[in-house]
């Protein structure tokens, strides 16, 4: 039996993990302990002190700063992905891994923490926790206990890449987008960051429309003097929200985890007081799109719709601005053997079958199958988004998933690579 598959190698593999899981823990706690809210995007901090312990474990990562103006230009204040490769004997695939440090700000109603890594009752606390900084301990440490059999003399062919990359949250590509589109990495195969008990092959898609309603500003005891753009607004938001309503009933993606298109007004401003009608009102809209439709035809229809209910409203005017395209993901023909290893070593570490599945979140990952390579979504964390209060108060990560999920990925790097 080759070393890839054999018991011997694979209860090796998990008692290294064991014996260092402390230590993992201990990493962890120290990237989320290191704030990476977004925004304001000041990320560049994170990845310094990411770099810094990774030379203790004796990882050189590449420093890769993007430019500050496109940053800025961008809405973030900083970032630099890193790089780290680890190149083995000739003849294998080299393998990415792929988890991001970049976070949405932690909001009210937190009972621990956000920045603590507090551990209680087998839980550590965090803003990260679960999405996506665990899996930069999971991949790590995945990394290393393959090494530790290579040092015993277990031959490994082919190269393993960490990529720690921070514009999860607003949309990759000064991330892992950067990073293919300056030609500083072009791997075989791909694992992003994702939860332990299923599989990701496919996602949605987004779209982001920022919506500038006119009208005319007015006082409130002379409205007829104005045009309200607020009840522009309200058009656009009503015909939206019957998109909606369409889209359940109309709608349906035949990809298992992934269901109907959904819009969401997520951000509205506008007017100057209680006593003037409103003169303008912003609007963010954020449309899911399934990976069976066309992002282009989708744009148009949502464009079509908002001018047509403007228009509804005598004297009101309306400018739409894109601020997210993401395409949605869908497999590759090439990703069969990453799902047929996690899948089977999923199901001996947790005793468990381990299914194949879409999400209705977007991810980084479409990025890499754009450019032709392989990808799946794999790493630690529970069954649901839910479960961990990922984007939440108290998000946190069961350090249980974090040790298993540790064991998939690091089995299956020594299936790929033996």
């Amino acid at each position: 039996m080759t070393p890839d598959r054999s018991p011997e190698f694979l209860a090796r593999l998990d008692a290294w993990i064991d014996a260092h899981f402390d230590e993992q823990v201990a990493f962890l706690q120290k990237l989320v302990q290191v704030p990476t809210d977004t925004p304001p995007g000041n990320n560049a901090p994170h990845a310094e002190r990411t770099a810094a312990l990774l030379a203790g474990f004796g990882f050189d990562a590449e420093k890769h700063a993007v430019p500050q103006q496109e940053v800025r230009d961008y809405g973030l204040e900083s970032i630099t992905n890193l790089i780290v490769r680890r190149a083995y004997d000739a003849g294998g695939p080299v393998i990415a891994l792929n988890a991001h440090g970049d976070v949405v700000p932690p909001g009210e109603g937190w009972t621990h923490d956000p920045y603590g890594g507090e551990i209680v009752d087998g839980r550590l606390y965090g803003r990260a926790a679960a999405v996506s900084k665990s899996d930069f301990a999971t991949f790590t440490f995945a990394t290393r206990a393959v090494e530790a059999l290579r040092s015993a003399g277990v031959p490994l062919k082919g190269g393993i890449e960490l990529h720690f990359t921070y514009d999860e949250e607003f949309g990759g590509e000064l991330g892992p987008g950067w990073l293919l589109g300056q030609g500083l990495t072009k791997p075989d195969y791909l694992i992003a960051a994702g939860f332990g008990h299923e599989v990701i092959t496919a996602h949605n898609g987004c779209l982001q429309l920022e919506v500038t309603v006119h009208g005319v500003m007015a006082h409130a005891a002379i409205p007829d003097s104005g045009v309200d753009a607020l009840q522009g607004a309200v058009a656009i938001m009503n015909a939206l929200y019957a998109e909606n309503t369409r889209y359940r009933a109309e709608i349906r993606s035949q990809v298992p985890g992934i269901s109907h298109p959904y819009i969401n007004i997520g951000w509205i401003q506008g007017g100057t007081n209680t006593n003037v009608i409103p003169g303008k009102v912003v609007m963010k809209i954020d449309r899911r799109m399934i990976p069976e439709e066309d992002p282009v035809q989708v744009e148009a229809g949502i464009r079509r719709l908002i001018t047509e209910a403007a228009a509804s409203r005598p004297g009101v005017s309306v400018d739409i601005r894109r601020l997210l395209l993401a395409e949605s993901l869908k497999p590759l023909p090439g990703n069969r053997p990453l799902v047929e290893a996690i899948c089977r070593h999923g199901a001996e570490v947790f005793g468990e079958a381990i299914p194949v599945s879409g999400t209705p979140l977007y991810t980084d990952v479409r990025l890499y199958c754009a450019q032709g390579i392989p990808a799946v979504i794999y790493g630690a964390g529970p069954r649901t988004v839910r479960e961990s209060n990922a984007k939440r108060a108290d998000e946190h990560l069961v350090l249980d998933d974090l040790r298993r999920a540790t064991k998939v990925v690091a089995r299956t790097l020594l299936e790929m690579l033996g």
